[in-house]
């Protein structure tokens, strides 16, 4: 069976948030993501990881571009760096890109479909809805004390 997991995560990967907001956050989460769907709860994690660790949307991701030369980016290239730090996770996000040899980070490749690195994030698993519209992102943010973005796998 395949799963689809909304993630909300801090927009600067290296931040966490305290444990006591988080509490909140999650209260707030199970209202805008209410339910059973297909018969299947709606789980809710909340996880903080020792270094910062890849999110990625799954299934869902159809193109990486460079933010230098905007040339594609071979998604195996980013699959086995992916697989290189599943266990460790990263400790630097600097990269050379493979197309024009550029240094850059992470980060601030451009994802179709959004992915992101974070040491803490909340993930929703087999929400009723694709997304949060731009008001509840505002919200999750404004009780977590830091922005956040959104990502959504299919795995």
């Amino acid at each position: 069976m395949s799963d689809d997991v909304l993630s909300i995560i801090p927009s600067d990967p290296q931040w966490q948030p305290d444990r006591d907001v988080v509490d909140r956050v999650i209260a707030l989460v199970e209202d805008l993501a209410p339910g059973v769907v297909d018969g299947v709860d709606v789980e809710i994690d909340a996880t903080w990881h020792d270094v910062v660790t890849a999110v990625d949307c799954g299934d869902n991701l159809e193109r990486i571009g460079c933010p230098l030369c905007q040339a594609a980016i071979d998604t195996e290239w980013w699959g086995d760096l992916l697989e290189a730090h599943c266990d460790d996770g990263f400790t630097t996000l600097a990269i050379e890109v493979p197309c024009c040899g550029g240094s850059t980070t992470l980060d601030v490749l451009d994802y179709d479909w959004p992915c992101g690195f974070a040491r803490f994030e909340i993930a929703i698993w087999n929400p009723e809805r694709l997304w949060f519209g731009e008001g509840e992102l505002t919200a999750l943010a404004d009780l977590l004390g830091h922005p956040v973005k959104q990502i959504r796998a299919h795995v």
